[in-house]
């Protein structure tokens, strides 16, 4: 985070509690004294005639046609010099405006911190909340913060109840304001039992340390170091104070007789060295110009400060101005990583929910399916069975059909046979008949001879011949029915003819048929086997 966000985070402060109706709109007058303000504790020179044009009441000015954002970066935050001003100077009045809106330290009847320290509170609020607006500071940093202080005091913070805590604490943003951990400190709920004094120092320390980047100082008289004089080689005890750039040194803790300081950079690096002279746990940190030589009250000591003085080389050789500053990126990274798998996690359950119900989905169509072809396979059963017995059924009317046709055919063969016979028998009887009237011819020309011949004879056998005439009249009358009776048979022979063509024609079409039910048969059985 750089400066002009930094700056930008306390501003938003100071404006929000100008903005009483909260319509993200400030009176000029109001603004024009926050611009004077910002201006002062900034350091950046400034026209007083200027700011009174800049901030007229028409819609000439800057403020009026552009908005307060353009001319704050324009004119302000775009003038800032880092390191020309004091930083908790700037805090301090941000701190000022907001607070006299915001800030109830007395809402319980009690407060566990005081004004000074919910100040710096606020301060290491804005350093570690989010870098977007309205700010909040998300749960793991609030965890990291109370960590902090409560290490500060050698008491260990009860995490389950400040998870507890937050989960009840209604959370915009995805984190608390800072009014609502300053209420939560103020609560006492996670610092009951101990002094204010205590809290203090604490809330000092972790200040120092996160704000002032300050890695490394004393916490007690066991604390100072003996510091090796450059000149009379004499050993002094100093109270150190390390930041990322510099190792300060002082006559006592109040910082109020500063004797020097050791310039940090890349190329220094600090040893141990073995005990000598009379003192021990020594160490030296070696810069490009000079040896700087030390010693700790205890090998802890000791230890403690080479590891923070190789910290801060280490922010020297990566370009990097503040400890805190990378911890908190690291953080942010770590959060957002592990927002990410969450969020693949997550997305990973939502896919593998999706399938398993489209699975679950998958097996009950499977298994509508295997119910569907349960219940065709048996419907097709029925019909094949319906179907068979249909086939089985024609078959059997059609074999009916085929022997009543045959029996049929039997029987009109056979009366043909008869019809033949009866034929056969009056042709016989015809041939009889026209044989007799070859004899009644042949007897009656006879006669008429013996009536020529024997004219004498005609009166007696007048009678005779008067018979034979009637018999004659008889056997014509006979013959005449005979041939009739012969076109008759001839007839019906010709109906019985038609009536066996006709039956032949329907043997042949029911053999057909049958023929045709013992095809569709077999091609059945055979989709039966197959399926």
């Amino acid at each position: 985070m750089d400066l002009r966000a930094e700056l930008l985070k306390s501003i938003w402060y100071a404006f929000t509690a100008l903005d009483v109706e909260k319509s993200g709109k400030v009176s000029k007058s109001q603004l024009k004294v926050l611009s004077h303000n910002l201006y002062t504790v900034l350091c950046i020179p400034h026209d007083p005639v200027a700011l009174e044009e800049h901030f007229r009441d028409d819609d000439d000015g800057p403020v009026s046609s552009q908005g307060y954002m353009p001319y704050l970066n324009k004119y302000i935050l775009d003038k800032v010099e880092e390191g020309a001003f004091v930083k908790e100077h700037f805090d301090e009045l941000c701190w000022t405006l907001t607070a006299k809106k915001n800030y109830k330290a007395d809402r319980n009847g009690n407060s566990v911190v005081s004004h000074q320290d919910a100040f710096k509170l606020w301060c290491l609020f804005n350093f570690l909340s989010e870098d977007k607006y309205p700010l909040v500071m998300v749960p793991d940093e609030v965890e990291y913060l109370l960590k902090k202080i409560c290490t500060a005091m050698n008491v260990e913070l009860n995490s389950c109840e400040l998870e507890d805590y937050l989960c009840q604490e209604p959370q915009g943003q995805g984190g608390l304001t800072v009014w609502q951990f300053l209420d939560m400190v103020n609560s006492g709920r996670f610092l009951r039992g101990i002094e204010q004094e205590a809290i203090s120092m604490a809330v000092e320390e972790v200040y120092q340390e996160v704000i002032e980047d300050v890695l490394k100082q004393a916490r007690s008289p066991r604390g100072y170091l003996w510091k090796k004089g450059q000149l009379r080689r004499n050993w002094s005890e100093r109270w150190f104070m390390l930041k990322p750039s510099v190792l300060s040194y002082y006559m006592s803790e109040e910082r109020k007789e500063k004797k020097g300081s050791i310039a940090l950079d890349k190329h220094c690096c600090v040893e141990v060295l073995p005990d000598r002279d009379g003192k021990r746990c020594l160490f030296c940190v070696k810069t490009p110009s000079r040896t700087y030589e030390m010693s700790a009250s205890d090998t802890r000591q000791r230890q403690e400060w080479t590891l923070a003085i190789q910290t801060a080389i280490r922010l020297q050789a990566e370009g990097k101005r503040s400890l805190h500053k990378d911890l908190k990126q690291k953080r942010r990274e770590l959060r957002e990583q592990r927002e990410q798998r969450k969020a693949a996690k997550e997305e990973e359950m939502q896919r593998l929910k999706q399938l398993q119900e489209e699975k679950e989905r998958k097996l009950q169509e499977l298994e509508l399916l295997k119910e569907a072809q349960r219940q065709a396979e048996i419907l097709l059963q029925e019909e094949e069975q319906r179907r068979r017995q249909q086939h089985e059924e024609m078959q059997r009317t059609l074999e009916i059909q085929l022997r009543e046709a045959e029996q049929a055919r039997a029987s009109m063969q056979a009366e043909m046979v008869l019809k033949e016979a009866e034929a056969e028998r009056q042709r016989r009887r015809i041939l009889e008949l026209e044989d007799m009237q070859q004899r009644l011819q042949e007897a009656l020309q006879q006669e008429v001879k013996a009536r020529q011949d024997e004219e004498a004879v005609r009166y007696a056998q007048a009678r005779l011949l008067a018979e034979e005439e009637e018999k004659l009249k008889q056997l014509m009358k006979l013959k005449e029915e005979q041939e009739e009776y012969i076109i008759k048979t001839q007839r019906e022979k010709q109906v019985l003819k038609q009536e066996m063509e006709n039956k032949n024609k329907c043997l042949e079409e029911a053999q057909k048929q049958l023929e045709e039910v013992r095809v569709n048969r077999q091609r059945v059985d055979q989709d039966v086997m197959v399926s």
